[in-house]
């Protein structure tokens, strides 16, 4: 597990030999001016068809692994605007979506205790602020999944960061007030915005920072 840092995203590689998928980190140069701070993912996980329907450790585990692999998706695609594709922006944002708000804040109801977890207990001490996170996650998703709908051919300068363009709440902000803000700003900025969300929660919530 490492701290993804400045313009770094996460990459899903299978390994051959044990049935783990194996998270590499790989650069996003994005031509537009940003401050990304990024995210954390659990290095290994088992295969899906061993997960446990009850196994809260295991789960959110998948769980940060899919969104990680959803996210570079995506990161890619404004890094090389060329390899947009509206569907599989729409994919990868469904996929956050689906994984985060309601569905990730139950994956951390429980488990808090096991040893295999490097959650910290102030998860519970914090519910709130803790759910607000993972709502605020969602909600970014959820407006990527919008911006491609609005967006079905190639990638366009709607989406891109304008140079100088603030970000919500100041340089490590995550937070916008409002669904109308959301809607306002452009769809690497609210990507942005997520991967701030991503190291704003495991900075307070993880365990080895």
């Amino acid at each position: 597990m490492r701290l993804i840092g400045f313009g770094d995203v996460f990459a899903a590689s299978p390994n051959r030999h044990d049935r783990l998928s194996i998270l590499r980190v790989v650069p996003l140069h994005i031509s537009r001016p940003a401050f990304i701070l990024g995210i954390f993912v659990a290095t290994a996980v088992p295969a899906a068809s061993a997960i446990a329907a009850d196994d809260l450790v295991v789960l959110r585990q998948a769980d940060m692994k899919a969104m990680a692999a959803a996210a570079k998706v995506i990161a890619d695609m404004f890094r090389n605007p060329a390899s947009y594709s509206s569907a599989e922006f729409a994919k990868a944002a469904e996929t956050i979506e689906g994984k985060s708000g309601d569905v990730l804040a139950g994956h951390f109801a429980g488990g808090l205790d096991d040893p295999r977890s490097k959650a910290k207990p102030e998860i519970g001490a914090e519910r709130d602020r803790f759910d607000r996170l993972a709502s605020d996650l969602r909600d970014y998703a959820r407006s990527l999944g919008a911006d491609a709908a609005d967006n079905p051919g190639p990638m366009t300068d709607r989406m891109r960061m304008r140079p100088g363009e603030a970000m919500g709440g100041g340089p490590l902000g995550t937070y916008v007030r409002n669904k109308a803000e959301l809607s306002s700003i452009t769809a690497e900025h609210v990507f942005h915005l997520m991967l701030q969300t991503c190291a704003t929660c495991h900075a307070r919530f993880r365990v080895g920072q």
